[in-house]
């Protein structure tokens, strides 16, 4: 088996975490001066090209060694082009609509402030709260890919390795903020980057493809799965990166909005690139004759019985990548859960010191739920239905046209998609237990059946249907209490414009300048949008 001695695989793992815990607490120092708000955020403070660094980084993660080469393995390249192009192409969203919400919200930098700008208090708490479950799900599932990655590659034990990741991270992110995570995930990116172009290298050198296993294992074809993914993996991956607040720190982040459609291109092609090739290790494993082995094993696994063929300094790489990915990641996860935690629950008014301890007391819970190691798949699908409910009733408001929209139809309709979920699955099964169940996807999403595709379909239209009909109700009630109060009813009156601060005098500047000019700090805002 081609895997390192027990001591260079140590070597690898906890020099890796060294160079970056150096070099974090270096940043760190250099930035000692920085105040709360450069602690919680950047606003347009960014070019273009580290913005693309940072939404790779980002948007990976040591899981894609399990995911992504699984999916190869049961709906072959169609399933794995869609999947790669599902999880990249949603980051041009943030290109498009982050402008929008920039303007809407300049002093925010997350979604949530938004939502509390337009829905309300009540809104955006409920928002909060699905994004908050939603990063530490991603925590989790991030710690316990890990720890399953090394004892794959090594024959360690994974606990040391989340061990040192977490303090790691919990070190330079508590003195650093996002700051430190924003520059640390650029030298991660990039390492990132360059170890899959030597690894990809090397694979294709010495991987021996057999064309018999190529023409019979049926992976070049087309299957039900793989037309029901073309609907599903859209959906799911668009709709939940709206609640990793990471991605939304790194818009607001963004100088201009040029930097922010530039980077936000560039790093979705090199997203769309890096999974497809990770993927095509589960394609390689099955025609080489490593998967599914004897005794047959999990299509997850694919790329490390792929490893098994190749030489030991090759499975090195994929260890310094595998430590790199999921560093990037999991500092980026920790100050978006703090960042937004300060904004959502005390609206920044904590001292600079009780965030930096947040920093620290959130990893517990975090390392011990990760421990259990759950099913890494199943955490993910989770949190997509919650997201594909969730989400399309509350872009609605980001049209004017649609200033009638309040914050009461959002939560109906989120809470609906998923009661609408359960219908189905009682309906489709028979049973309200087996319903249940679809809303956790126990059962995958790799099913030979019609309830993963219904439950994709049943979240958002369910969630629209009871979110007009929570609109209908909300205009009767409106309606009758004017008629009974002898009022005029105002339910479709247009709200005022919201002021924007306006300088004049020598020190004004051209909207072309304000673009380019940093906020100096970040304020919640008082403006409050309506629930009712």
């Amino acid at each position: 088996m081609g895997q390192p001695s027990y001591q260079a695989s140590n070597a690898l793992i906890y020099l890796t975490y060294g160079v970056f815990l150096v070099t974090g607490v270096w940043i760190s120092w250099l930035w000692r001066g920085q105040s709360k708000a450069e602690f919680l955020a950047s606003n347009r403070t960014q070019k273009a090209i580290p913005l693309a660094l940072n939404f790779i980084a980002s948007a990976l993660g040591s899981a894609i060694l399990f995911t992504y080469p699984e999916i190869a393995t049961i709906a072959g390249v169609q399933g794995l082009i869609v999947y790669a192009l599902s999880s990249s192409l949603p980051l041009l969203a943030f290109g498009f609509l982050g402008p929008i919400i920039r303007e809407k919200c300049p002093e925010g930098f997350v979604l949530t402030e938004w939502t509390r700008q337009r829905y309300g208090v009540i809104a955006a708490l409920y928002l909060s709260l699905l994004t908050l479950i939603t990063i530490f799900l991603y925590m989790v599932a991030e710690l316990s890919a890990l720890q399953q990655i090394i004892n794959a590659l090594t024959g360690l034990n994974g606990l040391w390795a989340v061990v040192a990741e977490c303090v790691v991270t919990t070190v330079y992110t508590s003195l650093g903020g996002f700051r430190i995570s924003f520059i640390t995930d650029n030298i991660q990116g990039g390492m990132v980057v360059g170890l899959l172009i030597l690894g990809v290298i090397t694979v294709g050198v010495e991987t021996d493809v057999d064309k018999s296993l190529v023409r019979s294992s049926g992976l070049l074809g087309s299957s039900l799965l793989g037309w029901q993914l073309m609907y599903i993996l859209p959906v799911a991956i668009l709709t939940n990166d709206f609640f990793i607040s990471g991605f939304w720190m790194r818009t607001f982040a963004s100088k201009t909005d040029k930097d922010l459609i530039i980077g936000t291109s560039v790093a979705t092609i090199a997203v769309a690139i890096i999974l497809t090739l990770v993927g095509a290790s589960g394609l390689l494993a099955a025609w080489t004759g490593a998967w599914p082995g004897d005794p047959p094993q999990e299509g997850s696994i694919a790329l490390f019985l792929l490893l098994q063929q190749l030489p030991a300094w090759v499975v090195g790489i994929v260890i310094v990548m595998t430590v790199s990915l999921s560093t990037a990641a999991f500092d980026s996860l920790q100050s978006a859960m703090v960042s937004t935690g300060s904004n959502d629950l005390f609206r920044n008014r904590l001292n600079f010191w009780w965030i930096r301890l947040a920093v620290v007391l959130l990893i517990f819970p975090v390392a011990v739920v990760a421990l259990k190691s759950p099913s890494i798949l199943q955490i993910y699908l989770i949190s997509d239905l919650v997201s594909a409910s969730s989400i399309p009733v509350l872009v609605i408001g980001l049209s004017n046209r649609c200033y009638w929209w309040r914050g009461f139809e959002v939560v109906v309709g989120g809470l609906g998609g998923l009661l609408t979920v359960f219908i189905f699955g009682t309906i489709y099964y028979g049973n309200a237990q087996d319903g249940a169940n679809l809303m956790l996807l126990d059962q995958s999403l790799y099913v030979d059946d019609w309830s993963a595709f219904g439950a994709f379909v049943a979240a958002p239209v369910g969630g629209l249907l009871w979110a007009f009909g929570a609109f209908g109700l909300r205009i009767g009630v409106q309606w009758v209490l004017a008629k009974v109060q002898g009022r005029r009813f105002d339910a479709f009156d247009r709200p005022p414009p919201r002021r924007r601060p306006f300088v004049v005098g020598a020190g004004a500047r051209s909207s072309d300048e304000e673009d380019r000019a940093p906020v100096a700090d970040v304020k919640a805002s008082p403006t409050k949008g309506r629930f009712f």
